[in-house]
């Protein structure tokens, strides 16, 4: 078992954990909502998607983080999951990203919908 995101008590007062599959749901949405230079020694961890809620819509920027996101999870999650379809709207003051992927481990497909309200 691991530790759940966000980090919360259970019924009993212990650390929540989570399954295997949830776990790496939980990871995908940490490095999609965490802004680069964050994390202590990991200045390069996070996606930066928070910061462009606000910006601008074009093809260009879609296809660019469409692209950076993707490449992002390929390099912090790659030995676990398998990036196959990815999606970034913005709608008002949301974020909404689609992602299908292929658990490594189970050969599962999963499909998420994260959402981020400002």
């Amino acid at each position: 078992m691991n530790i759940a995101f966000p980090f919360h008590f259970n019924a009993w007062g212990r650390s929540a954990e989570s399954g295997d599959a949830e776990h790496i749901r939980e990871m995908i949405e940490q490095f999609l909502f965490t802004h680069p230079g964050e994390r202590v020694n990991r200045p390069d961890f996070g996606s930066g998607l928070l910061q462009l809620v606000f910006a601008p819509n074009s093809q260009e920027l879609a296809a660019t983080l469409q692209f950076t996101v993707q490449a992002g999870l390929q390099r912090w999650l790659g030995d676990l999951i398998e990036v196959q379809a990815l999606e970034v709207s913005s709608e008002d003051a949301s974020l909404r990203v689609f992602v299908q992927y292929l658990l490594r481990a189970s050969g599962e497909i999963r499909t998420e919908t994260l959402v981020r309200s400002l």
